[in-house]
């Protein structure tokens, strides 16, 4: 079966991979540490451009099909041979997918992980032929081999979360108690502790106070996990916190949700199973279409927006520089001089195996106020004949 996945895999790479404009130059090194340097491959398409591999785990999110549309485009306008594929939310299948970049000569693997932890052996065959790799997003666990770390900063996501509901709350003026309950994201995910930590830093306080109660006591990341990010699973998961906690009449005045597909699942279990007659405060992360139109009806309260085409033009950039053989730091930024902040962060990022050199993006949080003005407005999306927002 396996051999069977691998061979479709390499029909639609084949058939899905497309050339860029011109050939891109540069040293075939890349120094790892100041210690060692890797040599890159030399094998490259037929005319001498260099080869990039892009893993996204999944094309069931809309947000994964956004970032390899991104990479993929920037890097062929920048000249690069582009091999994408997506993982499906199977392990196997992306490591097919990794190995076949590697078998096809790539010079440089970006590659967000289905599950952090379950890449080691493909890493370990990327690195003994010197092929560099930058964690696209989500972190890769428990390897050595990884160059870098390019994602938004995820522990602000989360802390942004928690201070929007703080303040819609009014915690720090109000004498009365509030109910709370939290979805988090999917464990395999790196990132969803750090959205956790981050939201539940500010809320803690006054879960410890009494403001905030939390009636399922379901409060540490674990209990409020979510596999997958899945909507479905969010979903089924607060139909019974509802049934359970709240039949009896008792006030939700605040869900702290992780991202956009768990906040979808838990607006339908409160438009379905919520008696309460108050408005819901509802957060989520990523933007999607969906939740922007929940936004603009009322059944979610805020998202946290992360430019993605943003996120690719850093990886690009760091990309180039790791090809010409630089050790980028905090001189990629200010040689760059990109029109969106980011910051150089080498203490995070433990992968267990060692800290990872990070490029740090900083996400917006949008509400029914401002999402005309912050997306499109600054052009990340553009507005349909209906009213709502489409991304470009």
């Amino acid at each position: 079966m396996r051999k069977i996945t691998a061979f479709i895999l390499i029909s639609l790479l084949l058939i899905n991979t497309l050339g860029g404009c011109g050939k891109q130059s540069g040293v075939n090194t890349v120094k790892k540490s100041d210690e060692e340097e890797l040599v890159i491959n030399d094998t490259h398409s037929d005319d001498g451009r260099n080869i990039i591999g892009i893993s996204m785990p999944s094309q069931s999110l809309e947000r994964w099909n956004r970032d390899g549309q991104f990479l993929k485009e920037n890097f062929e306008k920048a000249g690069f041979e582009v091999l994408l594929s997506y993982g499906n939310d199977l392990i196997d299948e992306q490591i097919d997918g990794i190995e076949y970049m590697l078998e096809s000569g790539a010079d440089l693997l970006i590659i967000t992980p289905i599950d952090a932890s379950s890449l080691e052996n493909v890493i370990k065959k990327a690195a003994s032929s010197k092929v560099p790799i930058i964690s696209y997003d989500r972190l890769i666990l428990r390897s050595p081999y990884i160059d870098y770390y390019v994602s938004f900063d995820n522990y602000l996501v989360g802390k942004l979360q928690g201070e929007y509901i703080v303040n819609a709350l009014d915690l720090a003026n109000s004498d009365r108690s509030y109910n709370i309950e939290m979805v988090s994201g999917d464990p395999a995910d790196n990132n969803a502790r750090f959205f956790y930590d981050g939201a539940y830093d500010v809320l803690s306080p006054f879960i410890e106070s009494g403001k905030l109660i939390v009636p399922s006591g379901q409060s540490d990341f674990f209990r409020t996990s979510t596999s997958s990010w899945s909507k479905e699973l969010a979903k089924e998961r607060f139909e019974n916190i509802l049934n359970s906690y709240y039949a009896s009449g008792k006030t939700l005045d605040a869900v702290c949700c992780a991202n956009d597909s768990t906040a979808l699942g838990t607006a339908e279990a409160i438009e379905m199973d919520y008696t309460g007659e108050n408005t819901v405060i509802l957060t989520g992360q990523d933007a999607d279409e969906a939740n922007l139109i929940n936004i603009k009806k009322g059944k979610q309260t805020m998202t946290v927006f992360k430019q993605l085409s943003n996120e690719s033009i850093v990886t690009l950039d760091l990309a180039i520089a790791m090809l010409k053989g630089d050790n980028p730091g905090e001189d990629l930024i200010e040689r760059a001089n990109w029109p969106f902040e980011c910051k150089f962060d080498t203490t995070s990022y433990d992968n267990e195996k060692e800290t990872i050199s990070a490029y740090l993006l900083t996400p917006t949080v949008i509400t029914k106020d401002n999402m005309y003005e912050e997306l499109v407005g600054k052009g990340y999306y553009e507005e349909d004949a209906a009213g709502n927002l489409i991304a470009k």
